[in-house]
Formats: structure tokens, sequence, C-alpha cells
């Protein structure tokens, strides 16, 4: 008890000092684990997949679609239990920067697949009646001020004109790290209207979400899907719905990497501050480590002393770094819900945190202690005159 007073006083001896190295500790700490939510947010999608969801798209590229007649032999494939459809629609709500996800899917067989996205029953029992109805996240909703009953008018890119959509439901996640930002509506609205106006381009789809039975069982059920269609007109490529997800990632991997390099670079610098503070306290009691020696105090008690003043300080700063990022995170993901549906500060950051508060507040005492532990008695007293 009288070491931890000790290590204590002798921490906040010099005030200033101290309180700068906690204030930079604090900021190090706090960057470090918003920059570690901002990566863990673009993995999102990857986390919230499942493995017995596969996804089926042309083997050339997403862009390129799939014939409609595909469904029914899909669905007849050992080990798919159920398969549904959907298109990227690319639509635009009044201008540009007003971006969200929305897609043309098959909303009964669709939304099934995802129990993790609620819709109330009455909702899309609505949904299923109106060929223009259409599902929004309740996120989404909020943003624009939608209701159910609204008009929501899209002007397409990939399908040019102003598309016109009653906003039948709001659905919510059941869990945190769901998307409610995306808009879903109805293919069959979508591939009526493309008869008319541009049959070439009707009864495709962009891919083909498949459920199986067994998960253990997706490579064999992929391989036999895209068997299936091997030296057709369109050929698959069948994977896991995280696959697929990490696909759109390793697109912008070096984006991923730049922020990962600047979190560590962060913990580095803040490694030196407190090592340079930590140097600095040693060479002031250089004396008083002198002293202890001479009163019988080994290496050990005083290494014990050095290393215990740097961690007091260092997770000082760092439990305060933890308690401010919780607040911090939550205005950036209303800052940047556009960019980030899933902004939210995981477990694994914050262990993140602190072990590397922990590596810091080592580190940092190396030096300092092997200086004190070294100097002979007589250079050390000889200081204090």
């Amino acid at each position: 008890m009288h070491i931890l007073k000790l290590i204590l006083k002798n921490s906040f001896r010099h005030k200033l000092r101290t309180s700068l190295t906690v204030l930079g500790v604090t900021i190090a700490i706090l960057s470090f684990g918003l920059l570690r939510t901002v990566i863990s947010a673009w993995y999102a999608g990857v986390e919230a997949s499942s493995a017995s969801r596969l996804v089926t798209r042309n083997a050339i590229s997403l862009i390129f679609p799939l014939p409609l007649s595909y469904k029914e032999k899909v669905r007849q494939i050992e080990g798919v239990k159920a398969v549904s459809y959907g298109t990227w629609f690319g639509g635009i709500y009044i201008d540009e920067k007003n971006f969200f996800a929305n897609y043309a899917v098959e909303p009964k067989t669709y939304l099934a697949m995802y129990p993790e996205i609620i819709v109330p029953h009455d909702q899309m029992a609505d949904v299923l009646r109106d060929r223009k109805a259409a599902v929004a996240g309740q996120k989404l909703a909020k943003r624009f001020g939608w209701k159910i009953g609204d008009m929501v008018t899209l002007r397409g890119t990939i399908f040019p004109g102003n598309w016109d959509f009653n906003l039948k439901a709001i659905y919510q996640g059941r869990d945190e790290t769901v998307d409610e930002t995306a808009f879903f509506f109805h293919w069959d609205y979508l591939n009526e209207t493309l008869k008319q106006t541009a049959p070439g381009r009707a009864d495709q789809v962009g891919w083909y979400m498949v459920e199986i039975s067994n998960p253990r069982q997706s490579a064999e059920v992929s391989a036999r899907i895209d068997t299936m269609f091997r030296n057709s007109l369109a050929e698959t490529l069948t994977e896991t719905e995280k696959a697929f997800q990490l696909s759109f990632i390793s697109m912008t991997e070096a984006i991923v990497i730049a922020i990962q390099l600047v979190s560590f670079v962060i913990i580095f610098i803040i490694m030196a501050v407190v090592a340079n503070t930590m140097a600095m306290t040693a060479r002031e009691r250089i004396g008083e480590y002198a002293v202890f020696k001479t009163l019988g105090f080994g290496a050990f008690h005083i290494s014990g002393l050095i290393f215990g003043e740097s961690i007091a300080i260092t997770m000082t700063g760092a439990c305060l770094g933890i308690a401010l990022t919780f607040p911090v995170a939550g205005i950036f993901a209303r800052q940047l819900s556009n960019f980030f549906p899933v902004f939210i500060v995981e477990t694994e950051t914050i262990y993140l945190q602190l072990a590397a508060s922990v590596l810091v507040a080592l580190v940092a005492a190396v030096l300092p202690t092997w200086r004190a532990v070294n100097i002979r008695i007589a250079d050390g007293l000889r200081r204090i005159g």
C-alpha cells in the first residue's frame, strides 16, 4: 500500500508535465479507438453475413445480369433450401448527395432469408399487395422524414426515368449491426416497366440469393450451381455471402491498410512522448535512486517504482481516452451515418486500446529503468551535490 502511495505521489510530483502527458495519451488512445471503429464499420457487412446464404452472380462481373430462368434450376439443386433474387437499382433521391442503397428484389422470399431484418406483419402484407410498394430502413426513413404512406420518387441512373414508390413498410434491425439505411422494392415493378420500355433488359436479375440447408456444404453447393451453368451464355460464380462482401472491401483495401497504419503510428508517437517523460523523471531522481540503493533496495524495487509510475500515468490517460471513445463515436455515427450505417465501438476495440496502453507504459519505462538500476551509487549521490 505504501509503495502504491509513493508511486502515485511521484507520478504527479511535476503536475504540469504529468497532466500534459496524460492529455497526450488520452487523445492518442481516443484517436486509436476511433480509427479501429472506422475499420470495424468497414467490415460491418462482412460480420453481419450468414454462413447459410450464398450469392450467385455472373462469372464475368456483377454488372452483367443473369437470366431469370436460372431460378428454378438453382432451386432443384441438392442442398438448396430457398432461392431469391435482386438487382442493384442505383436510384437517386432528389440529389446525388442523398445516396443510399436501393434494391429491386422479390420481397417475400428475399426478406425471408434475412431474419435479422424485422418488418411488422401488417406492413409486410401491405407490401406484398402493392407492386409499387417499398420497404425502407428506419434510419433512412428518419433521415428524410418519411412515414408510412408517403410517396418516394427515385431518379433512375441504370434504369432511366422517374420511379414512384409507395412507402408501405419501415424495417428495423434485430441487432445494432444490421444496416437500417437500405431501400427495397418489387423487382416485378422494375421488370414490367422494362418490358414496355426496354424489352431486351427484361427478365434478368443482378444476382441470386441462395439459402442452403447445411452451411458446412457451402462449397459443394456452390460447385454444383456453377457446374450446372458452365459453358452457358451466362456462366455463374457462386460464393458465400461473406466472401461476396469481402470482394467489395478488397477494392478499397489500400484505404483500410492506410487507416490501420495511421492507428499504429499514433501509438508509436505517444510511446515516444511517454518515454521522454519517464526519461526526464528518472534523470531528475537519479540521486533518490542512489539513496535507495544505499538503504538496501535492489533493482527489483527501483524497477517497480519506475514501471509503476509509467503505468499510472499511461493508464490514467488510457482510461480517459476509452471513456471518451463512446460519446465521440456516437457523434461520428450521427454525422457519418450516410457513409457508415453501422458505427459501433466493439469490445475488441476496447481490448486493443488497453493492450496498446500497457505496451506503451512498459516500453516507455525500459530505458529509464535500465539507467537507474545500473548507475553506481557514488555517481548517483554526486548528482545531489
